[in-house]
């Protein structure tokens, strides 16, 4: 077995994590560019990318004062669904009988468009912060559960055995052996709750807000002003990307051991 060879800086820069979504990015917003000039796609369907630049560049402190409270209302939604989510997966992964009654209820209740049923929130708990939390949290309640059943329900028998065998109580298997082993699930599913819930939050500022982000995107679309509404668009995107990778960082430092976690190991021969 060999020594893999050094990587020279220009390879180690290109080989970063974050150089090759960037060099996409780049990439997407050339395309883009090129399709409106070859076209010649009008700027009231599609407003160019240095169109979007400038009201980046102009009404950023607005934008950034406009996304605080769709990030409050996010953050707290993704916080419910994962207090929520995981102990409910937790009786269903336990109990055939909770899993009879509850599961097939909370598969009935995504096919319910969550878009139809925002105003409702607005009618019962008024135009403040709480129906977006609300939304948030019903688009990021069920990936967390479904995926914190299916990481219960995967636990191997015989280390449960086994710890039981070593005279250790519910809880001390709990936390040894069944935990543990969910927690690669469990986070698969936060990752996908924490940007479902930006989506969700949105979707609550549609339907009555007057600040937040999706009040931005419902303003420009009213008056046509495609590249605030955009440049809005690009603001979630950032949202959903931060808070995506905290949730990383905090699996890395949470579940250090498991292999999703290990680096790259190049062999050669």
């Amino acid at each position: 077995m060999a020594e893999p060879k050094p990587q020279g800086a220009v390879s180690k820069m290109l080989n970063a994590a974050w150089v090759r979504p960037l060099l996409f990015l780049v990439f997407i917003v050339v395309a883009w560019d090129l399709a409106i000039r070859l076209f010649k796609i009008p700027a009231y369907q599609i407003p160019a990318p240095a169109d979007v630049v400038a009201v980046l560049r102009t009404d950023w402190p607005e934008l950034l004062r406009q996304s605080w409270p769709t990030t409050y209302a996010t953050i707290w939604g993704f916080v419910l669904s994962a207090l929520f989510g995981i102990p409910v997966a937790m009786l269903i992964a336990g109990s055939k009988t909770v899993e009879s009654y509850v599961y097939p209820l909370l598969v009935f209740s995504q096919s319910v468009p969550k878009i139809a049923i925002a105003p409702l929130f607005v009618v019962w708990f008024g135009f403040g912060i709480l129906p977006k939390v609300i939304s948030a949290f019903l688009l990021g309640f069920f990936p967390v559960v479904v995926s914190a059943v299916q990481g219960f329900k995967s636990v191997d028998p015989d280390m449960v055995d086994l710890a039981r065998a070593m005279q250790g109580s519910r809880l001390q298997v709990f936390c040894a052996v069944n935990l543990p082993h969910a927690l690669p699930a469990i986070f698969s599913g936060l990752k996908v709750s924490v940007t479902l819930a930006v989506v969700g939050a949105v979707v609550g500022e549609f339907v009555g807000s007057n600040s937040g982000i999706g009040y931005v995107m419902q303003r420009s679309i009213g008056t046509f002003d495609l590249p605030t509404m955009f440049a809005a668009l690009v603001i979630l995107a950032l949202l959903g990307v931060i808070l995506f990778w905290i949730v990383d960082r905090i699996e890395k430092l949470v579940i250090p051991w498991h292999v999703s976690q290990r680096e790259d190991v190049i062999f050669a021969s």
